[in-house]
C-alpha cells in the first residue's frame, strides 16, 4: 500500500472512531447539544466540504466520508479532534453553520 493510501486509511478509521465512539461518549458524558454519531457526521462533514455535504458529495453513492478528497478528510478529522478538546462550545458554532447552510434555525 502506497503512503498516502495509508494516511487516507488511518484518516478513515481515526474519522470513524470519533464519529462512532469518541463524541458520542464526551457528549453524553459532558452534556453537549448534539449527542447521536449521525449528528457528528452531519457537523463534520458539512463543516468540511463548507456546506450542506450530500450538495457537495451527492447521496447514495456510499458513505460521505469515504468521497471526501484527503484534505477535506483530513480537516473533518482536524475538526473532531477539536470538538474532543472544546467540547459543546465549538460543537454549537459548527451545528449552527450546519443549521444555516440547511435553512434551518440554529438549536437554542
Amino acid at each position: 500500500m502506497a503512503a498516502g493510501d495509508t494516511r487516507r486509511e488511518a484518516l478513515r478509521t481515526r474519522y470513524r472512531e470519533l464519529v462512532d465512539r469518541e463524541l458520542p461518549a464526551a457528549a453524553a458524558r459532558d452534556r453537549w447539544t448534539l449527542r447521536n454519531d449521525h449528528c457528528f457526521g452531519r457537523v463534520l462533514l458539512d463543516d468540511a466540504v463548507g456546506a450542506c455535504w450530500y450538495d457537495v458529495l451527492g447521496r447514495g453513492r456510499g458513505a460521505a466520508y469515504r468521497r471526501l478528497d484527503d484534505d477535506r478528510l483530513a480537516h473533518a478529522v482536524a475538526q473532531g479532534e477539536r470538538l474532543l478538546a472544546e467540547g459543546d462550545p465549538l460543537l454549537r458554532e459548527l451545528d449552527a453553520r450546519s443549521l444555516a447552510w440547511r435553512g434551518k434555525q440554529p438549536k437554542r
